[in-house]
């Protein structure tokens, strides 16, 4: 009886941490702000590195790891993990979070705004193809 009352509550706490990790946002009005992005970056299936690398699955990614794109040793060497919290302060200020990072985009100064683009970005899996996200 312990056990399955110690499976039930980690399953509460991973289903609690999963909804935690996403974005707040809409998912339709943050495709409308990722036209801002789409001039740099693809995402969905068949996306292709431009500019800057495809967004597929970025949200948990570690920066500078998509495959056969050339990223800034700022970047590259940032250490940093792509969670919610962080591409927040990213989408608001690329400069500030990775100095010389090659990304020239001045950020977003709309939290609202960063919030639904983020909650876009997680409707997509690193395969490109679309994922259902948590409540």
């Amino acid at each position: 009886m312990r056990q399955v009352a110690a499976v039930a509550v980690f399953a509460a706490a991973l289903i609690a941490a999963s909804a935690a990790a996403r974005a707040e946002g809409d998912p339709e009005a943050g495709k409308q702000v990722f036209k801002k992005c789409h001039a740099c970056h693809n995402i969905g299936e068949g996306a292709h590195n431009s500019v800057g690398p495809v967004l597929n699955g970025v949200v948990g990614r570690k920066a500078g790891v998509y495959p056969d794109y050339h990223y800034s040793d700022a970047n590259e060497h940032s250490g940093i993990t792509w969670d919610v919290a962080t591409l927040k302060k990213y989408l608001k200020d690329p400069q500030a979070v990775v100095p010389h990072t090659k990304m020239m985009f001045p950020g977003l100064p709309k939290d609202k705004d960063i919030d639904n683009v983020i909650a876009y970005l997680q409707t997509f899996g690193p395969d490109g193809k679309p994922v259902t996200p948590a409540k």
